[in-house]
């Protein structure tokens, strides 16, 4: 009898350890794991890069996948995505254009809030301009809120002539950038900033434009055979700038005070400009650097009373963020800069956060989906089944965002290449390759 029970118990204890093997050789973590290998850690272009990969399922609160997953990462544009979170929380449901008051029958006092939206030739309506021209009175510009700079740490000295690095200020007009075109006898440039353009010759027309670092002053060349038109950022350090471009657009006095007497907050009128998700989504779409500078900002002048990345991003980690995985190094709003350190565990949690805090729908009318945006000509058999954040800095290639699967499981994922030395089109194979995997098999 007792040999009998010995051999059923020792029967019973290889079959549980051979359904334990079959189970894991089959979870979704071994697979994973096995495909990440195969697609991802082995290929040629990968094999000296530094590699992080989370997957994530917020319905039964597992990660089904972790490949240094707690490591830190220059994430590139992946940066928006904590930006566009607070944005989303605290920008309301439409953008603060302008505060102002009324101090007298001759002064309009106003207050900018940084909103990147204003005057900017995507955006027709334009109440915080209506109101301003349709006041007649002269304006005072309090400017008192500013207390950053107009370049953010970290980031490329001379990158500051491309229009991708918009510099961030405390009222944007136009987009911060002026557009030059024309031929070397017959030129043109928008808006009317204040500054010197200086003709280099050449050919018949525009072919190149070289601002002076700190100053708006502009060499142009025209050696182009074709006609085209160049936006330049133009430099925002000096207040009487913003100033001087307010008048000549709505044809009134302008002056700058910071006369803190007079500067009552709770006092203030509001006037609104844009719906919130109207900026955060070309923000997302197109990886735009202005908007989310600028949404960062508006953020800090709204929680804080001044516009200050350092003093917002140090508030946002002690409360809506204080619970991350591992407290990033977090300096700007849009990820140029290189000193920005965030973990793929990290963004897995500020996705879960925006889904819980603010539902799938917006956002998935926010982030781009399958051939869409920043994600044209890739995931074109996964639209609508994926929406994610690109970001690409040399060396760096990142993905996070939201995956239905083949059975409709909602995964969140975030996927960081740093020091690639090969193409940023490689890479995304790979990463195109390994998630379509995923969403295929489960």
């Amino acid at each position: 009898m007792l040999k009998h029970t010995f051999v059923f118990m020792k029967y019973r204890f290889f079959l549980i350890l051979a359904s334990t093997l079959l189970f894991y050789s089959c979870s979704p973590s071994r697979q994973i794991a096995k495909s990440a290998k195969e697609n991802v850690l082995k290929i040629e272009a990968l094999q000296t890069a530094h590699v992080g990969i989370s997957i994530y399922e917020p319905a039964t609160g597992k990660y089904w996948y972790n490949y240094q997953g707690d490591n830190y990462f220059i994430p590139a544009s992946n940066t928006k995505l904590p930006a566009c979170y607070a944005a989303m929380k605290y920008l309301g449901d439409s953008l603060i254009g302008l505060r102002y008051l009324d101090i007298d029958d001759s002064t309009l006092l106003v207050q900018p809030t940084g909103d990147p939206t204003f005057l900017h030739l995507e955006f027709l309506n334009q109440r915080p301009k209506e109101l301003l021209v349709s006041k007649k009175k002269q304006m005072k510009l309090d400017f008192s809120v500013w207390m950053d700079h107009a370049l953010g740490s970290g980031w490329g000295w001379n990158d500051y002539n491309e229009s991708y690095m918009a510099e961030r200020s405390v009222m944007p007009i136009y987009g911060n950038v002026v557009t030059i075109s024309g031929t070397g006898t017959n030129w043109n440039f928008f808006p009317s900033i204040k500054g010197k353009f200086i003709d280099e010759g050449g050919g018949e027309y525009l072919s190149s434009v070289i601002r002076e670092r700190a100053a708006n002053i502009y060499h142009l060349k025209f050696g182009g055979k074709i006609e085209r038109k160049i936006s330049i950022p133009y430099n925002t350090e000096n207040p009487e700038t913003i100033a001087a471009l307010l008048k000549d657009i709505i044809k009134k006095q302008v002056s700058i005070t910071t006369d803190s007497e007079i500067i009552l907050r709770n006092k203030f009128n509001l006037v609104h400009s844009q719906p919130t998700d109207s900026l955060l989504k070309p923000m997302m779409h197109r990886s735009d650097n202005f908007f989310a500078e600028q949404s960062l900002l508006m953020v800090s002048n709204e929680l804080l009373g001044v516009m200050n990345d350092a003093k917002i991003i140090d508030t946002l980690l002690k409360t809506d963020l204080i619970d991350l995985p591992q407290k990033p190094r977090w300096v700007d709003g849009s990820g140029l800069s290189r000193y920005n350190l965030f973990t793929p565990q990290d963004f897995v949690f500020i996705l879960n956060k925006m889904k819980t805090d603010f539902g799938m729908e917006r956002v998935k009318n926010i982030l781009p989906t399958g051939n869409e945006g920043t994600l044209e000509g890739r995931f074109i058999a996964d639209s609508n089944y994926i929406f994610a954040k690109t970001g690409t800095l040399s060396g760096v290639v990142a993905l996070s965002g939201f995956l239905y699967t083949n059975k409709n499981k909602l995964l969140i994922f975030s996927f960081l290449v740093n020091n690639h030395n090969t193409s940023a089109t490689q890479v995304r194979r790979a990463m195109e390759k390994f998630i379509q995997e995923v969403r295929r098999k489960y």
